[in-house]
């Protein structure tokens, strides 16, 4: 594994703004040719940190609604059923679980029934407290400028640097600061594995 450098993080920005931008154009931007930055980008894919590519779709062009944001805070033990049957909800666009058990999300209900739709999607869940926002505007810009690009071991949260190593398990891809760090996550996740079976 080689480290990820600035090219690699320039890459991934001008992919994040159009991921349908041509390889020749973004060697243009880099410095590189395009068999070269198809290189780098089968690599990124291959590591795990390219994962898919994806269209950005404007909702409000295609379906009417009033956008609305909801803050709902969450009793101990429903959080994963209930972000489960939100985030399955054709209506919701975008959904966030902080880490004091509050669930967040974005959504455009029928105008003249947000408290049906919020009843039905809630359900008998333990939720506290419910905040419903009628959303004037919304621009969705995730970027990755400023930010320090390094991977992190799914052992013990290191940064990995070129001597890391990666293994693929199941779909997923993780990446490992050291062979130990590897060898426990491996044999931790074979035990979890042969004990669903």
């Amino acid at each position: 594994m080689r480290d990820l450098d600035e090219t690699d993080l320039r890459i991934i920005e001008l992919l994040a703004a159009n991921a349908r931008r041509s390889y020749s154009d973004i060697g243009e931007d880099v410095g590189l040719s395009g068999p070269a930055v198809s290189d780098r980008v089968q690599r990124l894919q291959d590591s795990g940190v390219l994962r898919r590519f994806t269209v950005d779709v404007d909702r409000s062009q295609l379906r009417a609604g009033v956008p609305v944001f909801v803050r709902l805070a969450v009793g101990r033990g429903a959080m994963s059923a209930l972000r489960e049957r939100i985030a399955a909800d054709s209506a919701v666009e975008h959904l966030f679980v902080t880490a004091d058990e509050e669930l967040m999300f974005y959504g455009r209900a029928e105008a003249t029934g947000v408290r049906d739709w919020l009843d039905d999607l809630v359900g008998d869940a333990d939720v506290r407290e419910r905040e419903v926002t009628v959303v004037d505007d919304v621009e969705w810009t995730p970027a990755l400028g400023g930010v320090e690009f390094a991977l992190t071991c799914a052992e013990c949260g290191n940064t990995v640097d070129s001597e890391g190593e990666i293994e693929r398990l199941g779909d997923d891809v993780y990446h490992f600061c050291c062979p130990s760090c590897r060898s426990r996550f491996v044999e931790r996740y074979e035990r979890m594995e042969a004990g669903a079976e």
